[in-house]
């Protein structure tokens, strides 16, 4: 047994469960990561989205309520079946684009170029959608005038409070949204977070159907990765997956319940900020020669 590929194994799977739910890349990250401990072949690309499902059980585990209240209602209550079908309609463009175009996009866009350049754009999207929205805050009160129109009254743009209220229209555009994260750099969580709030979902709404959204998601792409490469895996590899999926799960359990309680009174600013400086660090010493960054 290889103890230094399990320790980068465990590295890699922090690195995923801290990254995944955060609107900073997780794919960018373990892509960065990969580049530095020596994991870049086309096994350590499936190891990367398998260990993803370590991170999911850590969502299922937190919302777990939430789940089992919605399944055992589905035979009789309207409202969690409408629920499960947002969630199933949100999740259908990201299987279409990416049976159509993942093979093309693992083989020209996963390299730290690419990811360094997502990053810093995602942060400057990030920076103007948190602007919009606090300048709308800041508005002045006009709620003295009953015939002034609610977006004129210093209200936040949201409409939409909770994922109970989304339709299947919404649904459908967090998912054509959630598609942008195909490019790595950009951010699953991010770009359906920042999304949804641009969509009108309100802060908390969009971040818990993020994570809803995830549990499809990232268990489809882990089992198709899983399938589609048999060939590249044995069984001596059942360690190195096991260690990084198990790391992936205990670091992405403490970070989703942090972020639920740092959305509930703080914006996703910081997180531009970080996009940005470390975007502009890795393109630098790639640059500079400083890091040789694989390709």
């Amino acid at each position: 047994m290889d103890i230094v590929l399990l320790f980068k194994s465990a590295l890699m799977g922090v690195v995923e469960g801290l990254t995944e739910f955060l609107p900073i890349s997780s794919t960018g990250h373990l892509i960065l990561a990969g580049a530095l401990l020596g994991m870049d072949d086309d096994k350590a690309k499936v190891f990367d989205i398998a260990i993803q499902t370590g991170a999911i059980f850590a969502v299922i585990l937190v919302y777990w309520q939430k789940i089992a209240s919605t399944v055992v209602a589905l035979p009789t209550q309207e409202q969690a079946r409408r629920f499960a079908l947002n969630v199933l309609i949100a999740f259908v463009p990201a299987v279409v684009l990416g049976l159509l175009f993942g093979k093309f996009i693992k083989s020209h866009l996963f390299t730290p170029t690419v990811v360094a350049s997502t990053f810093i754009v995602g942060g400057f999207i990030i920076l103007w959608v948190e602007g919009r929205m606090k300048s709308a805050e800041q508005a002045p009160q006009l709620d003295d005038n009953p015939l002034q129109p609610p977006a004129l009254q210093g209200e936040p743009s949201a409409r939409i409070e909770t994922v109970e209220d989304m339709t299947p229209m919404d649904a459908l555009k967090v998912g054509l949204v959630q598609c942008l994260a195909m490019i790595p750099g950009t951010s699953r969580s991010g770009a359906t977070i920042i999304g949804g709030m641009l969509l009108g979902l309100s802060r908390k709404a969009a971040t818990d159907f993020s994570f809803y959204l995830a549990i499809p998601t990232l268990i489809g792409a882990g089992a198709y990765s899983l399938y589609k490469e048999r060939a590249l895996l044995s069984l001596s590899d059942v360690p190195t997956f096991a260690v990084g999926l198990v790391f992936a799960f205990i670091s992405a359990w403490v970070c989703v319940r942090w972020l639920l309680r740092y959305i509930a009174t703080h914006s996703f600013v910081p997180f531009a900020w970080y996009r940005i400086g470390f975007g502009v660090v890795v393109l630098v010493t790639a640059w500079t020669g400083a890091v040789t960054w694989a390709a």
